[in-house]
């Protein structure tokens, strides 16, 4: 196990309550990329990629949708997924009754024929779904509609959340943020307070950039008490001086989402913490949303990351390549990292 991982799964275990496990836990792992490239699991669908006549099959089989699984195969995110999800027989025996699951490789040249009728290689289509991280999974109901796209990799409680909402028809109700947070509660331990670094500016926080253009991007830390995979973010990729070192060449704020902190958002407008998350419809916590000088949205991290994964991203916001690059994606493809 490399040092840094050892190091933050022990603070894990710090932070941990009793009869918790550390360096077992489903959000600790090593990101950096695979020495073995991944083998995907054999009940995926045998797929030509023309993604309407897939789409009309899985409809005709009686399945609610198709899912998209967008991966790379040195990706350990993509291992995580398929271990830690697709490695449990119920979440397995649950996906293949109720959608067929096809894998599209983010570097791949393969052709793609798109629910819209374009064709696109394996590669522009993951662009086209600006998936940023992998595995990207995009659910996509009876009628060709995307209605949940998870960018990253998520824990398995959250995401049989997600396969129930799509096959249940949640969707059509409610936002996933609202139907994930009911389930919330049972799954919630930590610290009793957020995780304080120096990095992070002071209150009040008035962040418009509309009227008043920053000198460095911004980043929002949208985070919670009680918030296992927030302590676990801190201890470990925050905790690295490289990290730091990037940070404090931006603007970093820290917002409790469940709070009525005041806020002026990036774009003048005046609101809560709450309200603000409830507009953004964030579903994880805790998630980091990236804003340029202006006060455009970026992008942003809404699921679990660890250093390698995170280092990127901030060098990607730290060179400013968000100005020549439209996504994240495309700038690593790019740069081939």
């Amino acid at each position: 196990m490399p040092v840094r991982l050892l190091l933050a799964a022990l603070l894990c275990l710090i932070l941990l309550p009793a009869g918790a496990s550390g360096p077992d836990d489903e959000l600790v792992f090593d990101d950096e990329p695979l020495r073995e490239p991944l083998t995907l699991p054999d009940w995926f669908k045998v797929s030509f990629l023309d993604l309407p006549e897939d789409l009309a099959e899985a409809v005709a089989n009686g399945k609610r949708g198709i899912i998209l699984y967008f991966h790379q195969e040195h990706c350990p995110y993509c291992k995580a997924h398929l271990e830690n999800n697709w490695g449990q027989k119920d979440i397995v025996d649950y996906t293949r009754r109720y959608f067929d699951v096809i894998a599209i490789d983010v570097r791949g040249q393969k052709p793609v024929i798109g629910l819209d009728g374009n064709e696109y290689t394996e590669k522009e289509f993951a662009i086209k779904y600006n998936t940023n991280f992998t595995p990207s999974l995009v659910f996509i109901d009876r009628h060709g509609r995307m209605v949940l796209r998870l960018r990253g990799y998520r824990p398995p409680y959250q995401f049989r959340a997600a396969l129930e909402y799509v096959a249940d028809g949640h969707h059509r109700e409610e936002s996933f943020a609202d139907y994930l947070a009911r389930a919330e509660g049972a799954y919630s331990y930590g610290k009793n307070e957020l995780n304080q670094e120096d990095f992070f500016a002071p209150p009040p926080y008035n962040l418009d950039r509309s009227r008043f253009p920053g000198q460095r991007p911004l980043v929002v830390f949208f985070e919670r008490r009680r918030c296992h995979a927030c302590d676990v973010l801190h201890a470990g990729p925050l905790a690295d001086p490289r990290i730091r070192k990037l940070l404090g060449r931006m603007d970093a704020v820290q917002l409790d989402m469940e709070s009525d902190t005041p806020v002026i958002t990036p774009t003048g407008r005046r609101t809560t913490a709450r309200d603000w998350a409830k507009t953004l419809e964030l579903d994880y916590a805790p998630t980091l949303i990236f804003f340029d000088e202006r006060g455009k949205e970026i992008m942003r991290i809404d699921s679990v990351v660890w250093f390698y994964r995170l280092y990127n991203v901030l060098t990607y916001i730290d060179e400013k390549g968000y100005t020549q690059f439209p996504t994240f994606q495309s700038w690593r493809q790019h740069h081939k990292r």
